[in-house]
């Protein structure tokens, strides 16, 4: 029988059959290996917030064979947000969104253990959380909580995955504590906030679900992540672009990496 970690992941090496069956389609040649794939069980995800970004990321990751997500996200559910944010419904207008995307997960995947949060954690409980991950997914609009969600990756030295958007563009940006430039090196200080800026929902589920890709691949040991660069996709005109993010002297990173 397969026995859970302290953060509640699968600890066994071995995928069962119905696992390899669930994930036949990404294991061999290009993609995961049997290992990469007992690895990703393993691990713990943090994913705040669930909702354009954060809601595809956490549904991709739990598809993907995840073994924990822990999920925060404050408030009830609106009509607005329902262009983009894929785990609510219509059935659950005006109910809290945390525990209806919890459930929307569990529905996806039988082999992922959810953890919801009815909000954003404040600084400590970030670091806590952070501490009991191995990866963070930083999907929040304000640059106060995606701050805050930096300095706690850095405070655990774990990976972080930065998305952002704004009407019809998405960012990305990947950091590896103590290797690469931090998000803190990209925006020293808070920009202004536009509470209730423009966003189409297929550029959130994009930026996303690479979000997503980019954790897959960190978590199983596939691919080439995207360390300390920054990735944006201009969607109004097709456009993408990646550059790489230098490491800010005198920066938080440089003194906790």
């Amino acid at each position: 029988m397969n026995e859970l970690s302290s953060t509640g992941a699968m600890t066994d090496d071995r995928l069962t059959a119905e696992e390899r069956i669930r994930y036949a389609r990404q294991l061999g040649p290009g993609v995961l290996t049997e290992e990469g794939q007992a690895r990703l069980r393993r691990s713990t995800a943090l994913v705040t917030r669930v909702g354009g970004m954060g809601g595809p990321a956490a549904m991709m990751l739990a598809m993907g064979g995840i073994g924990r997500l822990i999920i925060a996200h404050g408030g009830p559910l609106e009509s607005p947000d329902l262009n983009r944010q894929v785990l609510g419904s219509e059935a659950g207008l005006g109910q809290p969104r945390a525990g209806q995307f919890a459930e929307s997960l569990r529905r996806v995947s039988r082999f992922v253990e959810v953890e919801a949060l009815d909000h954003e954690p404040d600084d400590a409980e970030a670091l806590e959380l952070a501490r009991r991950c191995d990866i963070i997914l930083s999907c929040p609009p304000t640059f106060e909580e995606r701050l805050r969600l930096n300095r706690a990756a850095l405070e655990a030295k774990i990976p972080l995955i930065d998305a952002a958007q704004w009407g019809l563009t998405g960012t990305l940006f990947v950091a590896r504590p103590g290797q690469t430039a931090c998000l803190a090196c990209a925006y020293p200080s808070a920009p202004p906030f536009e509470k209730l800026f423009p966003v189409v929902g297929a550029i959130s589920a994009a930026t996303g679900s690479l979000a997503a890709l980019e954790a897959i691949k960190i978590l199983s040991g596939t691919g080439d992540p995207m360390w300390g660069q920054m990735w944006v996709y201009d969607g109004y005109h097709g456009r993408t672009r990646q550059f790489a993010v230098a490491r800010r002297e005198n920066c938080v990173c440089q003194e906790t990496g």
